[in-house]
């Protein structure tokens, strides 16, 4: 006699691909103690040994951990630093073609006679973020109205396949079952997740980082004069800790209770990438309350210092031309006392 399945209760959800080694762990201990114990080995017992029990996971909470959560939290957590990753190297980018294009044109020496240097940049910032904003609200409606259309457009899958005629055999009656089963395990999955933690925490975040790198992309921009090869050079800073972020995020939608994604997920040049990969995997499971207020206190002080240092340089590189400007000048106009 053998049992089919063994309850697994931790104290953080597990990963999608750390339940596979665990299980496979289980079963060969199993096998190993099965064939100890046994003398004569049996065509059934033989069969014993190599039967698979399913291991249910949960956590101390109570909650249930189920495979087909930990798929979607795998999915959304992926996404949702993808994205980020994305938005922060495109709207980065426009901030930084747009104050060029203000410096070469000249309508920036025009504007500043009006306004202050740092009112300009943040204009600027602000004006572009919330047209990124904006777009995310939007797909967010469609997304969800996708949703509440779902059930409407394809009523069959909705748990009513007992209304279904009977033909022979049973064979369409059973179809629709096995149908209406699956989807129902899909959208018990999808309603484990917490979503609406998930947007406000993306609106945050895709925030945070929007305004932390915004204004770095803004600073090379008012350094760059009328050749755009210029910004090419004085970007690597900027966007390698884009870079190291995506990478990190790969390793913590994985293993979301690793020390590098939770140094990742702190440390504010990679948080909005990384953290958006763990809290996908549950708050407080896996990402502890303490480190999502961390997290976000460090993203703010980090927006911060990086606006002030941008600031420092958007005021001398906005009217500065026809000079080739490196880093090393960048950072003398950020620290030198004014």
């Amino acid at each position: 006699m053998h049992t089919d399945s063994i309850q697994l209760i931790s104290a953080k959800s597990i990963a999608l691909l750390s339940r596979g080694r665990i299980q496979d762990a289980i079963n060969k201990k199993l096998r190993e103690k099965k064939l100890l114990t046994l003398n004569n080995i049996t065509q059934s017992q033989l069969d014993s040994v190599q039967h698979d029990v399913a291991v249910k996971f949960s956590t101390v909470r109570g909650n249930e951990d189920s495979d087909t959560k930990a798929g979607f939290s795998y999915a959304v957590g992926y996404i949702s630093g993808f994205l980020i990753y994305i938005i922060l190297f495109i709207y980065g980018t426009m901030v930084m073609r747009g104050v060029m294009e203000e410096k070469v044109s000249r309508i920036a020496e025009v504007i500043v006679s009006s306004v202050k240097p740092f009112q300009l940049m943040m204009g600027k910032i602000f004006g572009i973020g919330a047209v990124g904003l904006v777009q995310f609200i939007i797909w967010v409606i469609l997304v969800n109205g996708l949703f509440i259309l779902l059930p409407v457009i394809f009523p069959g899958l909705t748990g009513h396949a007992q209304n279904l005629p009977v033909q022979p055999g049973g064979m369409a009656a059973a179809q629709a079952t096995q149908n209406s089963g699956a989807f129902n395990e899909l959208m018990h999955g999808l309603h484990e997740i917490n979503f609406p933690l998930i947007i406000g925490c993306f609106i945050f975040y895709f925030l945070g980082g929007y305004l932390l790198y915004s204004s770095l992309f803004a600073a090379v921009g008012s350094a760059v004069n009328e050749d755009p090869q210029d910004a090419q050079s004085l970007l690597l800073p900027i966007t390698m800790p884009i870079i190291f972020g995506i990478v990190i995020m790969t390793k913590a939608v994985n293993d979301p209770s690793s020390d590098l994604a939770v140094f990742g997920s702190l440390f504010p040049l990679f948080s909005p990438i990384v953290m958006m990969a763990r809290i996908a995997h549950g708050v407080p499971d896996v990402v502890p309350y303490w480190q999502l207020a961390a997290s976000m206190l460090f993203l703010i002080l980090g927006f911060l210092l990086t606006t002030w240092i941008a600031a420092k340089i958007y005021r001398t590189g906005i009217l500065l031309y026809g000079k080739k400007v490196t880093w090393k000048e960048m950072w003398k106009w950020a620290f030198r006392k004014s």
